[in-house]
């Protein structure tokens, strides 16, 4: 078998996660490194900082996060502008890009600096979708008071005019949201587009719905309004009967019912009707989080064969933005043999850029009790789990690797060459503490390359750190999944690489590095 060459004479090439030098603590006692500010905030972003972990509370990783953002919207505007477009964007991280966008204008505002993109501008590019106007204007006026400055009402307002028409209307504007579509516009003063002539009459019903909700009628020129207007006025009694007809499923879609919003407009059970008259319109994710709901419900073969071709279709998972721990996810708690390899086909398309590495590889995937903190307050997945997800994925797709979980003590997985990512997930264990350096110590035998899935809160070991195991020209890539701000080893430069986040958006500057070019952050490579 050929082996990767990492000891070429050409200049080694250089990734962006970089350690300053100083040397800090981890939270387990280990020597830890200190991130540049960049780095710091790059992975406390990609690592959704707004939930609790094992070690660091939501509030305090929420108030190194804004700190970060202000000092940097100040000192680089260029990056961190660049590092919130990605987010939003190619990175499908919501919260942390809004709020990062009114702490960068915050900080702009009250420096007067002025270089870069405007602020007004940088609001915008954050909100894509209906009811992030809302939630951005609900973190400023809870943060910094009701007092909106005119780059932010601005921002907002060329947002409302992209992102507002009659079905985002009847999906986000409802009363369990803290700002409605009538406050934001009320707030900001939005004017119609003019290449939209029938923006203003979707406005005036916006306010119409907030303030006088009991006489407010829809532009009859909003076929989807007037649609869903008719439905509502059906008598509860009859409803069933609509969903039931043979044009049942027709008429929900053309009113813009969502499955959420059928269940309370029925009054009663979603039975096996109700599911199977929604489910054609419903969109790749809400298929993926109802499939129990599904087979309670008891749908037939034939709707079951449609939803599985749906939620495997790639052009689908791609459009949905789904992250691979979502799938697993479904597995888990999906009754039905029928939708495991749908589920396992769509894990893949998730994973699509996970490299097939060459050579001979040592995946490592940290299984310490500080990786059992969920993912989110809204999410019982964990960051165990999304790291099982990962190696496994490196693991199967490598010419010839070494998996490997470590946390107290360490053991090697088997598994066969095409074998099923969810198959193999179940191997895994819940191993305690975080010894990473005996773990490396333990089963390096010469690979070309290692790659470790874990928070970087590794135990004081008498050797040293965990890259310090690695000969000095053998490239070791750390998946960092919890944001911490003192990394297990050092990074930027010399073979060692730091990289982040719960997609695998950053897997592809895997093989950049090892064709001897620069990683550059994920927006300009």
């Amino acid at each position: 078998m050929a082996r990767f060459n990492t000891k070429a004479a050409k200049a080694q090439p250089t990734s962006r996660v970089t350690s300053t030098g100083r040397v800090l603590r981890t939270y387990e006692g280990g020597r830890g490194h200190e991130r540049d500010a960049r780095s710091e905030l790059f992975l406390l972003a990609v690592s959704h900082f707004l939930a609790d972990t094992f070690y660091e509370n939501a509030k305090d990783r929420e108030d190194r996060f804004a700190r970060l953002v202000r000092d940097l919207a100040v000192t680089d505007p260029s990056w961190t502008v660049g590092l919130l477009g990605w987010l939003r964007g190619e990175g499908n991280i919501r919260t942390a890009a809004i709020v990062g966008a009114a702490e960068y204008v915050k900080a702009r505002l009250d420096t007067g600096a002025t270089e870069g993109p405007s602020n007004r501008q940088v609001i915008a590019s954050v909100l894509r979708r209906p009811d992030e106007p809302g939630e951005l204007l609900a973190y400023w006026t809870a943060t910094y008071g009701r007092t909106v400055p005119k780059p932010v009402k601005r921002g907002i307002a060329d947002a409302v005019r992209r992102l507002y028409h009659g079905k985002s209307l009847l999906k986000y504007d409802t009363a369990s949201k803290g700002y409605r579509f009538g406050d934001v516009l009320n707030l900001v003063h939005a004017a119609p587009d003019p290449d939209k002539p029938w923006q203003g009459e979707l406005f005036q019903y916006a306010l119409d719905r907030r303030h006088n909700p009991d006489t407010a009628v829809p532009p009859a020129s909003n076929r989807v309004l007037t649609a869903h207007r008719e439905l509502m006025a059906v008598p509860v009694g009859e409803r069933r009967a609509v969903v039931t007809a043979p044009d049942g499923a027709e008429r929900l879609a053309a009113a813009g019912i969502t499955w959420e919003a059928l269940a309370g407009w029925l009054q009663g059970p979603m039975d096996k009707a109700a599911w199977e008259a929604v489910i054609p319109s419903m969109g790749a994710m809400a298929l993926v989080r109802n499939l129990r709901n599904f087979d309670e419900a008891g749908v037939s073969d034939e709707v079951a064969a449609r939803v599985a071709a749906k939620i495997s279709d790639p052009a689908e998972v791609a459009r949905s933005r789904q992250y691979p721990f979502r799938y697993l996810a479904a597995y888990q708690h999906a009754p039905s043999l029928r939708w495991a390899y749908p589920l396992e086909q769509a894990l893949g398309h998730s994973l699509a850029n996970v490299p097939a590495l060459p050579g001979r590889t040592l995946v490592l995937v940290d299984r310490s009790g500080s990786m059992w903190a969920r993912l989110s307050d809204r999410s019982e997945l964990n960051r165990a789990d999304a790291a099982a997800i990962f190696g496994t994925a490196l693991a199967v797709r490598a010419v010839d690797a070494d998996l490997v979980e470590f946390g107290t003590t360490s053991r090697r997985l088997t598994f066969d060459k095409g074998e099923s990512v969810l198959k193999i997930l179940g191997r895994f264990g819940d191993l305690g503490g975080t010894d990473t350096t005996s773990a490396i110590r333990a089963h390096y035998r010469g690979q070309d390359r290692v790659l470790i899935v874990t928070d970087e809160q590794y135990a004081y070991n008498v050797y040293g750190d965990p890259t310090e195991q690695v000969p000095a020209g053998v490239p070791v890539y750390t998946w960092n999944l919890a944001g911490y701000r003192a990394g297990h080893g050092p990074s930027g430069k010399g073979n060692r690489h730091t990289f982040g986040g719960l997609s695998d958006a950053a897997f592809r500057m895997v093989p950049l590095l090892e064709s001897a070019r620069d990683a550059d952050w994920p927006w300009t490579a």
